[in-house]
């Protein structure tokens, strides 16, 4: 993604965001910084909700901020099925801009978009986070009517997106080398107990580490759990699976 040139966008946004109050029981830091972003976002633009997700290269994955709790459903559903816009944005390094997941977006996400539509969710808006080479993770934005986004509105979410990156970079600068930035810690934690129960299902059930992942995604679907959480017990031994859990 290219950086947003309109200057007075991201000013306009910055203002947005500073008006916008810090929920009583958020987060604080980058974390709540980034959560006030979305809710704005999600007034703005207009839009039914709004999601910031961070991914990496090598495949950590975290939701890290949302408008609502409904959003943050969202953001999590793509992780949990491995698929959706959010992924897609990040892997093409383009914004994937989807206005009807009921029109044809089943070819391309058999799983998230009608998923996605159960959940009231008819399209679909994904800017990827980036400077230069570096990428951090996914602006989401979502709406309950099918419909594209205006040019305007498009330039408006891209402001946003830059508006994220800086307070990624910003918080990570702040919070020093080999630490998170302020109140992400909690949001990406569960990437090694993900990895570590990933090995675990695969030891236990001889199976290969791709399909040990895809076994974790299809067992906290059909019991309609956040993945983190799944991962959670299986380290903990709370739940373990077996061959018929497909």
């Amino acid at each position: 993604m290219p950086r947003v040139t309109d200057e007075s966008a991201v000013a306009l946004v910055r203002a947005l965001i500073a008006d916008e109050p810090p929920a009583d029981d958020g987060p604080g830091g980058t974390a709540g910084w980034l959560q006030r972003l979305c809710r704005t976002a999600a007034r703005a633009l207009p839009a039914t909700g709004a999601g910031v997700s961070m991914l990496s290269p090598q495949g950590a994955r975290g939701v890290v901020a949302a408008s609502s709790p409904a959003s943050e459903d969202l953001e999590e559903l793509q992780f949990t099925l491995g698929e959706g816009p959010c992924i897609d944005a990040f892997a093409s390094r383009q914004p994937v801009l989807e206005s009807d997941l009921g029109n044809g977006a089943g070819a391309r996400w058999p799983a998230y978009a009608p998923a996605a539509r159960e959940r009231g969710i008819q399209a679909v808006f994904a800017f990827p986070l980036q400077i230069g080479a570096a990428r951090l993770g996914v602006l989401d934005v979502y709406r309950d009517r099918p419909g594209r986004m205006s040019a305007t509105g498009v330039a408006q979410a891209l402001a946003f997106a830059e508006v994220a990156v800086t307070a990624l970079l910003d918080g990570q600068q702040n919070a020093g080398e080999g630490r998170s930035a302020g109140g992400l810690d909690d949001a990406l934690d569960y990437r090694s107990e993900l990895y570590q129960a990933q090995g675990m299902v695969a030891v236990q059930l001889g199976v290969d580490l791709d399909d040990a992942m895809a076994r974790l995604r299809a067992y906290s679907y059909s019991h309609d759990r956040r993945l983190a959480d799944v991962a959670r017990d299986v380290v903990g031994r709370r739940v373990v699976l077996s061959r018929d859990d497909t």
